[in-house]
């Protein structure tokens, strides 16, 4: 993980300190029926958690950007868990369960309407939205991409995809992504799940909250960065050890 994090340097101007921008972060959680099988959702749940430390670290590291997480779940309905987005310090989890079909057309819809100004801030860092999903949509999720993309904060946003076990739809994920170059994190077992999360939480934050994409926040230069990191720590090809 250590390679993962770069030393944190203060951001100046003339003056004083930029004051702290806002980067909001987004776990979008699928909690359809097939999360119950061999613990998936369990898992999600553990990972998430462990997480949670590091993403405190990184907000201390930089003082410059305030991080606010707020967490979603989509199953049969799409809701938030929380009812608005929280500073990393005093986020807490809450344990998901599983049950019902696939809704993230709807999940992707609610999202879109949470990043329209209000209650955006034109000041705000690029949002970070982390889907996460095991299977294949049961509704019309190009409907949603299109509602996210509309917003121009949806589609400003730092998107990235894990895709739990073998059957969930990579194309579907890509295409929520929107970058030929940012590829889906296959987690096809609970450590690789727990490794991805782990990246998302710390080095997606810290390069999209870093001084250098403060100042300059180039969507070439941020997408190649996220992108080397991405293929560095990729999975394996499935093989017999994996449950997923």
């Amino acid at each position: 993980m250590e390679d993962w994090i770069t030393e944190p340097s203060e951001l100046k101007r003339p003056g004083g300190k930029i004051s702290a921008r806002p980067l909001y972060f987004f776990w979008i959680c699928d909690c359809s029926g097939s999360m119950i099988e061999n613990g998936k959702i369990i898992q999600l749940n553990n990972a998430i958690k462990e997480a949670l430390p590091h993403m405190v670290e990184v907000a201390d590291e930089n003082p410059n950007a305030e991080i606010l997480v707020r967490a979603m779940k989509f199953s049969s309905h799409a809701s938030w868990i929380q009812d608005h987005s929280t500073p990393v310090d005093q986020f807490e989890w809450k344990d998901l369960s599983a049950d019902g079909e696939t809704k993230l057309g709807q999940a992707l819809t609610l999202l879109a309407n949470e990043l329209k100004m209000p209650p955006m801030i034109d000041r705000a860092l690029k949002p970070v939205i982390v889907l996460i999903s095991d299977g294949q949509p049961t509704d019309n999720y190009k409907q949603g991409i299109e509602a996210l993309l509309k917003e121009p904060w949806g589609k400003k946003a730092v998107r990235i995809a894990i895709a739990i076990g073998r059957d969930a739809k990579e194309e579907v994920l890509q295409e929520f992504i929107g970058n030929s170059e940012i590829k889906p994190l296959r987690a096809n077992n609970p450590e690789s799940l727990t490794q991805y999360i782990q990246f998302v939480s710390t080095f997606v934050i810290k390069e999209t909250s870093a001084p250098s994409s403060i100042i300059d926040q180039s969507e070439i230069s941020l997408t190649q960065t996220i992108s080397e990191a991405v293929n560095q720590i990729q999975c394996t090809p499935i093989n017999e050890n994996d449950i997923w």
